[in-house]
């Protein structure tokens, strides 16, 4: 609003629909002039403080030679229009405010969903709303992402004043839409930046999937196995079904299922092969395979010592026991100096003592051999030679013997 002399000034007003408008007319320098408000039908709402116009919903909010400002509560559509302010001077001086009503829109409606879609489908889905002025956006969301593809559609309304509007989605439905929510939203002017929104979450219907997951990575003998079968489906696939090489599974007592597992007690050899989890719900069926394979127990070496084997040469004695004028005795000895010839160990210390003891029995066997032989030494004598036992030496005893004769050393016979 700017000075503009003895001049009535207003401005446009924008109002939403069932809110309250204020109408101002303002003049800056007056001489005391009246002031008049008229609707789009040129009626008189207020001609300074007096009302002309009989409706409850315009109401006087000031009244002076410089201002004249009305309201009007409950502003429909068909209050829209341009409003006139009169200054009766001579001649008279007008000013126009166009008031504007915005249609609020109705919440949108999706349509189009029927559940449950199955898994590949082809959804369609359209969102609406009515009753906006001017006409609404429609804008789609889907995991808080907005889908830009869609198709527009705007229809005036049978008022005349007012739009309809409409937008479909059309995209092909996969598993991981179960559960996710679509969402319409719908913005306008006169929704004071609070758009109204529409929301359908999906209900999608797909076959298991299915996986197994084994309790350890390296099964071996004697220990427990526990394989889960891990399916996902919608509906709840019923409980799992657990085969062994196409067939049944060969030993309930060990290979006990529980629920959506397989325990394998005690692993051995013989539980090696191919098992397989099979997951059904009312849209298929989908099995997963686990191959198996039982591991030996691994074996600690212990760390050895090597003792190595003793070899003891033969030890040959050889006695020689000689009768002549004189008996005497000899003995001789020798070890084998090769006897532990080749033989390396880690113990010298322990191979030396067993090689000394060895000589030192081997010694001491022949000293008492030798001893024994001495002792028992024995003389046989010819008939010749009888009654000579008590003769220092053979050749006495042949001398006094009975019967002895000239030749008779000739018949001295000797036994060692």
């Amino acid at each position: 609003l700017g000075s503009q002399g003895q001049f009535p000034l207003t401005q446009n007003v924008t109002v939403v629909e069932g809110g309250t408008a204020i109408l101002t007319c303002r003049v800056d320098q007056n001489d005391n002039t009246s002031l008049q408000w008229s609707n789009p039908a040129q009626q008189t709402l207020y001609f300074d403080d007096k009302k002309a116009l009989r409706d409850n919903r315009i109401e006087l909010v000031r009244a002076s030679w410089h201002e004249l400002s009305i309201s009007v509560s409950d502003v429909s559509l068909s209050d829209e229009g341009q409003y006139t302010c009169s200054l009766f001077t001579m001649p008279v001086k007008t000013s126009k405010a166009y008031l504007t009503v915005l249609g609020v829109p109705e919440k949108p409606q999706i349509s189009g969903f029927s559940s449950p879609v199955m898994e590949g489908d082809l959804m369609q889905l359209t969102c609406k709303t009515s009753g906006s002025k001017p006409a609404a956006d429609i804008r789609w969301f889907k995991n808080d992402k907005e889908i830009k593809d869609v198709k527009y559609l705007k229809e005036e309304d049978a008022n005349r004043k007012t739009f309809t509007v409409s937008s479909t989605l059309d995209f092909r439905v996969d598993r991981s839409d179960d559960g996710v929510a679509v969402i319409c939203r719908v913005d306008h002017e006169s929704l004071n930046a609070t758009p109204q929104v529409a929301m359908q979450v999906l209900e999608i219907h797909y076959t298991p999937s299915v996986k197994i997951i084994p309790s350890t990575p390296f099964p071996q003998e004697g220990q427990s196995l526990t394989l889960t079968c891990e399916s996902k489906g919608k509906p709840l696939p019923e409980p799992v079904l657990w085969t062994k090489d196409g067939a049944e599974l060969p030993d309930p007592d060990r290979m006990v299922v529980s629920g959506r597992e397989l325990n394998i007690l005690f692993l051995n050899k013989t539980d090696n092969g191919t098992y397989r989890c099979e997951a059904t719900n009312t849209i298929g069926q989908s099995s997963a395979e686990y191959v198996l394979i039982v591991h030996d127990v691994p074996t600690t070496l212990l760390p050895t010592t090597i003792i190595p084997s003793l070899t003891t040469a033969p030890v040959t004695t050889t006695v020689a026991i000689t009768t002549s004028p004189s008996t005497s005795a000899s003995s001789s000895s020798r070890r084998d100096p090769n006897s532990l010839a080749g033989q390396n160990g880690p113990d010298h210390a322990l191979i030396g003592g067993i090689v000394a003891v060895v000589v030192f029995v081997t010694l001491c066997s022949i000293f008492l051999l030798g001893r024994y032989l001495a002792r028992h030494k024995g003389t046989y004598l010819t008939n010749e030679a009888k009654g000579a036992e008590d003769a220092p030496d053979a050749d006495t005893a042949i001398i006094n013997a009975e019967g002895s004769q000239v030749n008779a050393e000739e018949k001295k016979e000797y036994f060692i």
